[in-house]
């Protein structure tokens, strides 16, 4: 058995805990410690922080979550100041090894490994995720996440996608004013205009342009709050057409994948976890024309870890190092 640090970056906070790895799996997650990025200049400071604010010394494997693509020799985030190298963060880190992975790829580790009791059923045949085969992984948040889980033998492989960038394709007349409304903005219309926090604005504002009503609201976070209790009209219309459009995706994906489960994930999944259930998602989630059976007989969950991020990015260090 074997100690790590796992960590997870966003924009915003970067999270960090201890955990036990043994024989490729997760046996044992820390508390979280969240730090803000801003107040910190950089990774190695704030991984130093995390250090003092435990009070140990920091073990020399790590698994990192970063909310960015892996790829090339720098690592840049959108609303982080941190420049991440790395073929530097061994030594600036003091690391004998470490993995790196992005954000939505350590949830498709963490739904590979974490108990059943983290994935509460939203709709479908009220069973596991399959043993053998493709789980689709959905996550809305700041954008829309998307991985394939595969299950073969055994053993499991989580490939990260770009699949909340796939067009939206409007399903009734209103969403085909929707997007005519949204091509006025933007030269392309992906599903992540919709179906993330800043969707819901879109659509928000779209609603009061067709009705002819001002706009009262301007604060994403404040719109969120009024439509999640239902104490605005137009809101409250913006959400359930959130959740139709979520319902759409997600069943766009499963169907790309060849899915046999569906997760849905994301910073946005479990804040919508007890509306979803009674919203147009599973309707729509279904609605796939000659495939509609089977997508019927496809199990779909929620994740409920509290920490997601940080369990998948220490499962992902596992999953690279079985003999740790």
């Amino acid at each position: 058995m074997q100690d790590i640090v796992t960590v997870d970056i966003g924009g915003t906070n970067a999270r960090f805990a201890i955990a036990k790895v043994d024989q490729g799996r997760v046996v044992e997650l820390g508390e979280a410690t969240t730090l803000r990025t801003a107040d910190h200049a950089s990774l190695a400071l704030a991984w130093e922080a995390f250090g003092r604010t435990i009070n140990r010394e920091l073990p020399r494997y790590a698994g990192i979550a970063i909310a960015c693509p892996i790829q090339g020799e720098t690592l840049k985030m959108t609303n982080n100041p941190w420049i991440i190298q790395p073929a530097m963060l061994a030594e600036r880190l003091h690391l004998e090894d470490f993995t790196l992975v992005n954000d939505f790829g350590a949830v498709g580790h963490a739904v590979a490994q974490i108990d059943d009791q983290y994935l509460e059923h939203l709709c479908g045949p009220d069973r596991p995720l399959p043993a053998e085969g493709t789980t689709t992984i959905v996550g809305p948040g700041t954008g829309l996440g998307a991985a394939c889980l595969l299950r073969r033998k055994g053993q499991y492989f989580v490939i990260e996608t770009e699949g909340g960038h796939i067009d939206f394709a409007p399903l009734d007349e209103f969403e085909d004013k929707i997007l005519r409304a949204l091509r006025r903005r933007f030269r392309r219309v992906s599903a992540e205009r919709i179906v993330s926090g800043p969707g819901l604005t879109n659509l928000y504002e779209i609603i009061a342009e067709m009705q002819g009503l001002p706009i009262t609201m301007r604060d994403n976070k404040a719109l969120w709050e009024m439509a999640m209790e239902g104490r605005d009209s137009m809101a409250a219309a913006a959400l359930e057409r959130f959740f139709l459009s979520l319902g759409a995706v997600a069943g766009d994906l499963a169907l790309a994948h060849r899915a046999q489960g569906v997760v849905i994930a994301g910073g946005l999944g479990l804040r919508v976890a007890d509306k979803l259930p009674h919203s147009g998602f599973a309707e729509r989630f279904v609605a796939k024309g000659r495939f509609e059976s089977m997508m019927g007989d496809m199990p779909v969950k929620i994740i409920t870890h509290p920490q997601p991020g940080l369990f998948g990015a220490a499962a992902a260090f596992a999953s690279d190092h079985p003999e740790l």
